[in-house]
């Protein structure tokens, strides 16, 4: 008899959160995979320091800039989409900045200014004490929401 999938936690399964954070190396927090605001809502609440307080304001940017935009912490990151495991933008904590990164960000019109071993996708660094432009990570968001998400 074959054995049945718990599921995906969040969407067929409820998702659990960790009772500690877990730091892996270079500060970012450990979270189980998880789909929904609340496994994102965790994972930001559990960033290091000011990285916490960046993270709920590219979360808010996020959601301003792609209404309907879909959630889920995959592989210890927030991830986002259009559509239910194809996404276009997700970010990572590291000891001394977030790294934001877009997958077809090689497409979007200017391109995020750091490069990637993979020729679509574009990073963009976010520092402690950096200003964000605001309104050209919303144009980022939506410029990237609009094209196709990628599988992960």
């Amino acid at each position: 008899m074959a054995k049945k999938s718990a599921g995906r936690p969040g969407i067929d399964a409820p998702w659990q959160a960790p009772t500690e954070v877990v730091r892996l190396s270079g500060g970012n927090p450990q979270v189980p995979l998880g789909f929904g605001e609340e496994p994102v809502r965790w994972f930001i609440a559990a960033m290091p320091g000011w990285q916490s307080a960046m993270g709920k304001r590219l979360d808010a940017l996020i959601t301003s800039a792609a209404p309907g935009v879909m959630k889920a912490v995959k592989w210890n990151t927030p991830m986002y989409g259009m559509e239910l495991d194809h996404y276009f933008a997700g970010f990572h904590c590291f000891d001394r900045y977030i790294k934001v990164s877009f997958n077809s960000g090689a497409l979007l019109d200017p391109m995020p200014p750091g490069t990637s071993k993979q020729a679509k996708v574009r990073y963009l660094d976010i520092h402690e004490g950096d200003p964000l432009d605001e309104a050209q990570f919303k144009d980022w968001v939506k410029q990237a929401s609009q094209l196709p998400g990628d599988k992960l």
